[in-house]
């Protein structure tokens, strides 16, 4: 499925944690095109603390298990956005 950051910003829960890999096509500054995988942690301030430590206790080892390179954090859905992955992604080159 062929959605973007923003598209996919509007399928998670603002009160509940989850997991998110997501292929993003990243268009490099000397042209050239990636897709990168990318890990997302969605851990909503507000969200119950059960379940922030829960999702948290397991969230590096299934990074190490599906060797995950790409790891980002966001803390409001608000903040999943192409410029914000854009950004983030510019590190790796």
């Amino acid at each position: 499925m062929n959605i973007s950051p923003e598209e996919l910003k509007m399928e998670l829960p603002e009160r509940q944690p989850r997991f998110v890999v997501y292929s993003y096509k990243y268009l490099h500054e000397d042209g050239r095109v990636s897709y990168p995988l990318c890990f997302i942690f969605s851990s909503p301030v507000g969200c119950k603390p059960e379940q922030h430590m829960m999702y948290a206790g397991s969230k590096n080892r299934l990074v190490q298990t599906a060797e995950l390179t790409k790891v980002f954090e966001i803390r409001t859905t608000d903040d999943l956005t192409e410029a914000w992955l854009q950004e983030k992604l510019s590190f790796f080159r």
